[in-house]
């Protein structure tokens, strides 16, 4: 079938898009995710956006609680009162006033998102939906107190979480939606940090996810890279060896720490200025914000046999351009111990392989591959220097490698040109003349 007339046949389609969201469908469906965003983000233009993204996640299936914020809310009412805020250990000090907005701030902010989930007209992309959003008394709060002398009044933490009431929410299909109020089993009502509702929340239910959707970019130090991964423990070395200019941003950091640390498997930090962010997170494979998690979202470690079909399909391509050796399933199976694998988040990425022979104190490094997304960003060495670590353990003083393409690749690393006579007897009988591939070996 030819392409149609000026369209780009090297550009994904519709049809390719949807293949490759597919995945991710089945991998969310069912799933418990508390998302949180910010008072700022209600007064953004795009605010609508997420929240017709946040109604499709919802129609695919996916159970969600949202956590919204109310900080600027709160202080344009205490604006309006001839007011100022409080703030004392970068906590607010609910007073009477502050109460009285903290309340006013929950109602209107409530109404607006549930409006925004009720839109339905034609050509809208919620058209032919109905989402039903509940809201309710689920945090149950008690007071800061006082602290360094100092009364923070009506200002409350969580105490408890109502799971039971959550779930039968959303058993029944219903988006739920909290706010940073709590109410204490006196009846009183307490002013709450919302990442901490959304934290805690996250952690009594053991949410699949906690995304938190903020007002600033998380970057490398020098503020040009965005950081697509950390685990709890770099997040902690960065809060505690970093300045932040933007304090909530440091609070996000410090509830995916939490979160983590606490049972949720996985924690989102995403721009809430990047269009689409939400979507491209969850359904793009390299995302769009960045990945919290306790262990490495990319691990390098020794393959295992149910790695054989990610295997097939790294290093198939390769096969074919006569870059590797064709290698059947069988015999990847059989020699599976041989190999390294870079898993991305369940996919395999890259791979390579130690050989070894008997009565021989030399290795071979063989089938180093890489998935063309993952090129360019140090995992070939990675995984070589991996192969090699673990020549090292077994006593091995050289590895070789047999190359067509990458000799350069290899002599940048310390390897050198040998000949095939310097190699272990087994490998010379194998050697095939018809690939004349380059010997190179490195001593270690």
């Amino acid at each position: 079938m030819k392409p149609e007339q000026g369209s780009d046949s090297s550009k994904p389609s519709a049809l390719d898009w949807f293949r490759r969201f597919a995945p991710y469908l089945h991998a969310h469906r069912g799933k418990t995710f508390v998302v949180y965003f910010g008072g700022e983000r209600l007064i953004d233009p795009a605010f609508p956006e997420l929240l017709q993204d946040l109604a499709l996640l919802r129609a695919l299936d996916i159970r969600i609680v949202l956590v919204h914020g109310i900080r600027p809310q709160i202080d344009e009412g205490l604006k309006r009162l001839g007011a100022g805020a409080v703030y004392h250990q970068g906590l607010r000090i609910t007073d009477e006033a502050a109460l009285r907005c903290v309340k006013e701030a929950a109602g209107t902010v409530r109404v607006e998102i549930e409006a925004q989930l009720s839109v339905g007209l034609p050509n809208s992309p919620l058209s032919g939906t109905r989402i039903r959003v509940t809201s309710g008394n689920f945090v149950i709060a008690r007071p800061v107190g006082v602290r360094e002398g100092v009364d923070f009044r009506q200002t409350g933490e969580v105490r408890r979480i109502d799971t039971e009431g959550i779930e039968a929410v959303l058993s029944r299909g219903e988006i739920l939606l909290l706010s940073a109020v709590g109410y204490s089993p006196t009846g009183e009502i307490f002013n709450l940090r919302s990442e901490d509702v959304a934290t805690e929340t996250a952690i009594a239910l053991q949410a699949d996810k906690l995304i938190l959707v903020g007002e600033t970019a998380l970057l490398d130090p020098p503020g040009e890279n965005w950081i697509r991964q950390l685990t709890s423990e770099e997040a902690l070395k960065m809060i505690e060896s970093r300045d932040f200019p933007d304090n909530a941003l440091k609070r996000h950091l410090k509830a995916a720490i939490r979160a983590t640390e606490s049972g949720v498997k996985r924690v989102h930090y995403l721009h809430g200025q990047t269009q689409g962010a939400l979507i491209l997170e969850l359904f793009t494979r390299d995302g769009s914000g960045t990945l919290v998690s306790r262990t490495p979202f990319e691990a390098l470690r020794d393959a295992e046999v149910g790695d054989v079909p990610g295997l097939l399909d790294l290093i198939l391509p390769l096969e074919s351009r006569g870059v590797l050796v064709p290698r059947s399933r069988e015999r990847l199976e059989s020699e599976i111990g041989d190999y390294a694998v870079l898993d991305r988040d369940g996919t395999i990425v890259g791979c390579g392989a130690l050989r070894s022979f008997e009565g021989s104190l030399m290795s071979e490094a063989a089938c180093l591959a890489l998935h063309p997304d993952y090129q360019g960003e140090g995992r070939g060495s990675r995984l070589l220097d991996y192969l090699e670590a673990r020549a090292r353990t077994l006593g091995h003083q050289k590895v070789f490698v047999l190359t067509t393409q990458t000799e350069h690749w290899f002599r940048e690393r310390g390897y050198e040109a040998t000949t095939l006579e310097a190699l272990p007897a087994q490998r010379q009988r194998d050697y095939d003349p018809g690939r004349n591939s380059k010997i190179l070996i490195k001593t270690l």
